[in-house]
């Protein structure tokens, strides 16, 4: 969240896992043990470079329960406004970083009698916390790993070590049928997801056609800030007008503005940020709202979403 104290840490090991994956492992800058977390938190790592500052959320991947040290993965993004070109080119072993208090979107249901855990690339990094959770509590539980092929396989030979006959691997010789899987579980059997559109989509379209209720079935899909046309954002309680640049968030440009709207994942799926529209039209790109809403026009995620016109105003 915005008003939450930030944290110094050291990296003190980077690592090449695939060719667009790299493994950050963190350390509390004065020696102290990191806050604990449960499976399926993220950090926010703050980076600042000149007049500019990015604040991207990534997974936590090690045990919550033994946090003297934290990892996240980073995957290189071709349209990276910044963040993770920042993290892939500018970050050594021995940097110091700056990072938020742990926050979990996507927790495990403790109540579920089985858990199933579907994940696709990059989407593997909130599992690797999530599995600890459920093997240090007995729980049933399988993990599903799809990928392009095995180099992009990231963290698969610890995966496999750990969990055995629980973990499984599939490629394009392998793919996963999600409909059998889904359809041979039983009753009080959560789904997890992570990964790429197609893939949340796929588990959750199938999932709902089978008749599984939505409480049963959980997704994390940060969305990627991508740019777009400049526009101007005008504060309706002040009347200040703010320009929000074509490699900008909304949120981004209000931050460097002095202002600290709320936030907690910064990629269109907890609805924090969630903003009051007032005039103009807005290109919706959370997770978060219905169709419905999105196309009534009274509100916008504005950590994600942009513009759709020249400007706009909102109740801020």
């Amino acid at each position: 969240m915005s008003y939450q104290q930030s944290l110094q840490v050291r990296v003190v090991r980077v690592e090449q896992v695939t060719p667009h994956i790299r493994h950050f492992v963190l350390e509390a800058a004065n020696g102290a043990d990191l806050p604990h977390f449960a499976g399926g938190s993220h950090v926010v790592v703050i980076m600042r470079e000149g007049r500019q500052t990015f604040k991207n959320p990534y997974s936590l991947m090690g045990d919550g329960y033994h946090s003297q040290q934290y990892e996240i993965a980073v995957r290189r993004e071709a349209s990276s406004r910044g963040g993770s070109a920042f993290m892939h080119e500018k970050v050594r072993a021995g940097d110091l970083l700056e990072i938020l208090p742990p926050a979990n979107l996507f927790m495990i249901d403790s109540y579920a009698r089985k858990h199933i855990l579907i994940a696709g690339g990059i989407g593997i990094t909130p599992f690797r916390s999530m599995l600890h959770d459920l093997r240090r509590a007995g729980a049933s539980y399988a993990l599903h790993y799809c990928v392009r092929g095995a180099e992009h396989a990231a963290f698969w030979e610890a995966i496999a070590a750990q969990h055995g006959g629980q973990a499984h691997l599939h490629g394009p010789d392998a793919r996963l049928d999600v409909q059998a899987l889904l359809g041979a579980q039983p009753a009080g059997t959560h789904v997890y997801v992570c990964g790429p559109h197609s893939l949340v989509d796929a588990v959750r379209s199938t999932a709902a056609a089978l008749g599984w209720s939505a409480t049963h079935v959980h997704h994390e899909e940060f969305t990627h800030a991508a740019g777009g046309a400049p526009f101007e954002v005008t504060l309706a309680a002040s009347g200040r007008t703010i320009q929000v640049l074509h490699n900008q968030t909304m949120l981004e440009a209000l931050e460097e503005s002095g202002l600290a709207p709320p936030y907690m994942c910064r990629g269109g799926v907890c609805g924090a940020c969630e903003t009051v529209l007032l005039e103009g039209s807005v290109e919706h790109r959370d997770h978060v709202m219905t169709q419905a809403e999105k196309a009534g026009m009274t509100k916008m995620m504005i950590c994600v979403s942009r513009a759709a016109c020249a400007r706009i105003v909102v109740d801020l």
